[in-house]
């Protein structure tokens, strides 16, 4: 056999000869193989097993089992395994391995490829057969608040976090001694794959008779949540987002009934009377705010100092509408507001709360309203505002944009803006309208603004 040789390499031909030359693996002869300092790499071939050798590279003392080969007419390598983990017989038992899938046919880099591609997908499967098995609605709820919790309000959050509260807290200014689980408690420990429309309909009719308003709360958010983990890389393929839809569900549960509950004319005196005589003067300013404003419950109680405007007359209240709006800040508001203590930066501020602020005047108003022989909600004065408005036929976009109800129709939506000023002339003939006919005497409020 007549080898080319090419004349740029410098090689004799009993070298090369040497390097083609195979020999009979020993430990002895691979332990003095050696890569020359004037090579990068040389190679001990083997003398029984076709491709197999030991390659020495300069400047390093390991030494590897290689095979060589050529597929599909080019020349392939493959590195096999350090000399010092390989006994010469298991690197000749892989070098034969290697010689028969290319006999064969195939590519032993492929077939490695091929076979390291099906040990992931394999480690996937058993991955999330052990999800399946262990991860749980409340493991879930807890991921989908934290990548939820950006986008939400303060109150959407304590929402999620209030249906699924296990309770037995215990409670320091309540009869109750301990906190009561929410709603969806009795589903945080059940695995996510076992949350089924039957298991729903059995929570629904148990949740009926307790607290209905509280479950319909939960189903919608419980809803929402399953749509999200529909959509996630890992929960989608072991949740079912149509196990809260079930029809029964919502019947067990219920409607909401439709809330009346609000101030009539006649009412306000002795409403105010009863609420003038709370004794804690931040609640009972707090009271008669809601009521004259219209705002919501949790608006007026985030109010900060900083957002009160004596010199102006401007009242700013943070709401789910537009994220913040300006409204006047009447004379009798005014009146209320500027002798309350100033404890922190909220306006309704409270030393016994966490928070610094007032919390549940729920209470002082319940209170009051029986001394009164009254039934009224928190959310029944702001009811109230918007019926009472009507007496002094105020426009209807007027008293929305007061209370922080969206624009309805596309006058109030693209083409009417409104200055403080003007809402500001109707808000204080409300409020002047309001005090008298509940008998308040109020020397700021001009005789001229009052409504015969």
């Amino acid at each position: 056999m007549l080898v080319s040789i090419p004349l740029y390499t410098q090689i004799s031909v009993t070298n090369w000869l040497q390097i083609l030359a195979k020999i009979k693996l020993t430990t002895g002869r691979i332990e003095k193989f050696h890569c020359p300092k004037d090579k990068e790499q040389t190679f001990l071939w083997c003398d029984d097993v076709s491709g197999l050798g030991v390659r020495a590279t300069a400047g390093s003392d390991r030494k590897r089992y290689i095979f060589q080969a050529k597929v599909k007419g080019k020349s392939m390598r493959v590195t096999i395994g350090d000399v010092r983990a390989w006994s010469i017989a298991k690197a000749q038992a892989e070098a034969r391995k290697l010689q028969v899938m290319i006999d064969e046919g195939k590519d032993p880099r492929q077939v490695e490829s091929d076979e390291e591609a099906a040990g992931k997908v394999k480690a996937a499967a058993v991955e999330l057969q052990k999800l399946r098995e262990s991860v749980t609605l409340r493991t879930a709820w807890e991921e989908y608040l934290a990548a939820r919790k950006p986008h939400w309000s303060e109150r959407h959050c304590r929402d999620h976090i209030a249906v699924i509260h296990l309770g037995g807290k215990k409670r320091t200014r309540s009869k109750t001694p301990w906190t009561i689980p929410g709603p969806l408690a009795a589903l945080a420990a059940v695995r996510l794959v076992d949350i089924t429309p039957q298991l729903i309909e059995e929570w629904a009719k148990l949740e009926s008779v307790k607290r209905p308003t509280r479950a319909r709360l939960s189903l919608r958010l419980l809803k929402a949540f399953l749509f999200w983990c529909s959509r996630h890389p890992i929960y989608k393929s072991i949740v079912t987002d149509n196990a809260a839809q079930s029809k029964f569900a919502r019947e067990s549960l219920g409607k909401p009934s439709v809330k009346n509950d609000a101030l009539q004319r006649e009412q306000l005196a002795a409403w105010f009377a009863a609420v003038k005589q709370i004794g804690n003067p931040v609640t009972s300013a707090y009271l008669q705010a809601l009521l004259l404003i219209g705002a919501r419950r949790n608006e007026l109680a985030f109010i900060r100092w900083e957002d009160v405007d004596f010199q102006w007359n401007s009242l700013t209240i943070r709401d789910k509408v537009e994220g913040a709006r300006i409204i006047p800040l009447t004379p009798y508001v005014a009146h209320l507001l500027a002798p309350l203590p100033r404890r922190n930066a909220w306006v309704f501020n409270s030393p016994m709360a966490a928070s610094g602020r007032l919390t549940d005047p729920r209470i002082a108003h319940n209170k009051a309203c029986a001394v009164a022989g009254l039934q009224m909600t928190l959310h029944g004065l702001r009811r109230s505002f918007a019926s009472l408005c009507e007496w002094i036929e105020m426009p209807s976009g007027i008293a929305a944009q007061i209370q922080g109800h969206a624009p309805q129709g596309v006058r109030e939506q693209h083409y009417i803006r409104r200055s403080l000023d003007l809402l500001r002339m109707w808000h204080v003939k409300i409020e002047a309208w309001i005090l008298e006919q509940a008998h308040i005497e109020f020397v700021h409020v001009p005789e001229g603004l009052r409504v015969a």
